[in-house]
């Protein structure tokens, strides 16, 4: 109907990004994703099972890199102010293959000089946190900003898809290029990781921003906010806030698993580093798998109504729940449990919450009055970081403190893997609210009389 009364020219000049454009968003998604995983996971399990260091430290390293990343909303600012994404994506990515390189040879000197490898390591992770944010933040504001509003909840849920692919494909690389295990082989990979992934971000990157359309206050060329008047817009949006609990504790949840559960299968299952990152990869896989499943299902019956997407969230809240459930079974039944398997139900439930809540934050990243979508995806950013940060944290250090008091590595990972689950349903309880439909039906609304201007 909206088309009818715009120009043919009008249109060509909004079209925005197509889908091929869209996958090359994704290819720096995947990118991101595949350089995280090897901080994440695999320096983490080595600093716990091969370094025989405890869970906290790494966890601590990770959770910095997250404490970083509150300066998301400054950098989303700034390349709203910029009008050049593509270079803070390149930096971002770039600082963060540094930061992995540093980290890795940080690894390798904890195991002889501590100090001075674990003052490496806090430097390495800042480099991380920075990359993450200011790559991660500007990425998404080009897709929100560059995306048609009906096109939005598909193609987050491609990118995020694809950024899953990276985790997943380079854990299941990596795995067998580390064995038989040497700290000259950590580094060798770690160089031609870090390598190949900037080099995919520059190719995919380039020229990429000229073609993106002007959706939401994309299109406003009359100066953007300063940064005080843009967080106090979004904060006095009670939908935006609501949005911005949500994430805060269904991140919490999301995250509480991600630095135990490598050193799980190793000190319950008795895996091995290779072993151990490939179970990584298979929770990866699920995650895959639920995120394919609800791009295609989400769009098939919510359509225009992003209210559609809550019982997506709800569900993928309540599985996630139920695969932390069985491994809070696994961590006292030991060997002979199914651990893939319910990894990768507990992956399902994790990749259909994400892209749900991914699509509703979307919807809501255009629907500001003044504000534009690098501050607003920054402030959910940020929330996200704080959450996976004290979500890792306190996954961790309770495991530490568990094993101490109970005696038992068992009942120890048994008594964490029940909080988390409990904190998925309350995640589900919220989501009720946080990702009702009028403040997204408002925005899209808004977002498509601008198309008309």
């Amino acid at each position: 109907m909206h088309g009818s009364l715009a120009s043919p020219l009008t249109q060509t000049a909004h079209s925005g990004f197509g889908w091929l454009a869209i996958v090359r968003i994704g290819l720096v998604q995947a990118s991101i994703g595949a350089l995280v995983m090897l901080a994440t996971t695999v320096l983490n399990r080595v600093m716990v099972v091969e370094l025989e260091l405890l869970a906290a430290i790494p966890a601590g390293l990770v959770a910095w890199h997250y404490a970083v990343q509150l300066g998301r909303p400054l950098w989303g600012h700034a390349s709203d102010k910029g009008n050049n994404r593509t270079r803070w994506i390149i930096g971002g990515v770039a600082m963060l293959a540094s930061g992995s390189l540093l980290a890795t040879q940080a690894t390798v000197l904890m195991a002889s000089s501590y100090v001075p490898g674990f003052a490496l390591a806090v430097l390495a992770y800042t480099l991380i946190g920075v990359g993450v944010g200011a790559g991660g933040t500007s990425a998404l504001a080009l897709l929100a900003s560059g995306v048609a509003p009906e096109r939005r909840a598909a193609a987050a849920a491609v990118t995020w898809i694809m950024m899953v692919a990276g985790i997943v494909g380079s854990a299941f690389a990596v795995s067998p290029l580390i064995e038989p295990f040497s700290f000259e082989r950590l580094r060798l990979v770690a160089g031609g990781l870090a390598l190949i992934m900037v080099t995919l971000t520059v190719i995919a990157t380039f020229r990429l921003e000229r073609q993106a359309g002007h959706f939401g206050n994309a299109a406003k060329s009359d100066g953007v906010p300063d940064f005080r008047a843009a967080i106090s817009e979004i904060w006095h949006e009670p939908a935006a806030r609501r949005f911005t609990v949500f994430i805060f504790v269904s991140m919490i949840a999301f995250s509480m698993q991600d630095l135990i559960l490598e050193p799980f299968a190793g000190l319950i299952f008795g895996m091995t580093p290779g072993q151990s990152t490939q179970l990584g990869g298979q929770h990866q896989a699920g995650i895959l798998l639920g995120m394919i499943v609800t791009g295609i299902g989400g769009s098939a019956f919510s359509g225009k109504r992003p209210d559609g997407l809550r019982i997506w969230v709800v569900c993928g809240c309540l599985l996630s729940a139920a695969g932390l459930g069985a491994l809070a079974l696994a961590a006292v039944a030991g060997p002979g449990w199914l651990l893939g398997a319910n990894v990768f139900v507990l992956g399902l439930g994790n990749g259909v919450f994400a892209v749900a809540a991914i699509g509703a934050m979307m919807g809501l990243a255009g629907a500001g009055a003044k504000t534009r979508e690098g501050v607003r995806m920054g402030v959910w950013g940020a929330s996200q970081a704080i959450a996976f940060g004290l979500g890792g944290l306190t996954g961790a250090v309770g495991v530490d403190l568990a094993r101490r008091s109970l005696a038992s590595d068992g009942a120890a990972f048994q008594l964490v893997f029940m909080i988390e689950a409990a904190a998925f349903v309350l995640a589900a309880i919220l989501a009720v609210k946080a990702t009702g439909g009028a403040a997204l039906r408002a925005g899209i609304a808004r977002q498509e009389r601008e198309i008309l201007v």
